[in-house]
């Protein structure tokens, strides 16, 4: 829709696809409203042990749910948020598209319906998230 040049891959007929730009704006208008009209006034209660986890990579609680160490616009173009913010979007679709399905997909509908695969996928989702939460973003964040 927004490149001119005809690229096999990107040439489609996107007013058949007219519903994929209005869940984009959805996605939008829903961040808009969780972010700004429906933003926390109070500070969220965390315990000392999160206080202290906290402290040690660097991030000092504060009245918003987000820390500014991390979202914040100019936080956002250094490299190392860069790398967290790129790479792990590049990660997301590269696993979502290699495991046939998202975590959501899978951990839901396929586990209900008692697939073999998506209980592998859902349990490598959560390893995986561990593994990062705890090793990963620590290095990321120092």
């Amino acid at each position: 829709m927004c490149v001119p040049a005809k690229i096999p891959f990107l040439t489609y007929n996107w007013k058949d696809h007219l519903w994929n730009i209005f869940f984009v704006v959805g996605l939008l208008v829903g961040g808009f409203i969780g972010g700004v009209l429906l933003h926390p006034v109070n500070a969220m209660p965390l315990s000392n042990s999160t206080l202290n986890s906290l402290q040690e990579l660097g991030i000092t609680p504060q009245n918003d749910i987000l820390p500014k160490e991390i979202f914040s616009w100019q936080n956002l173009f250094t490299w190392r948020h860069l790398l967290i913010v790129a790479g792990g979007g590049f990660l997301v679709g590269f696993g979502t598209r290699y495991s046939g399905g998202c975590t959501s997909g899978h951990g839901i509908a396929g586990i209900s319906t008692m697939q073999w695969p998506s209980l592998v996928a859902t349990i490598l989702f959560f390893a995986g998230g561990i593994l990062t939460a705890n090793f990963i973003l620590p290095l990321l964040l120092r």
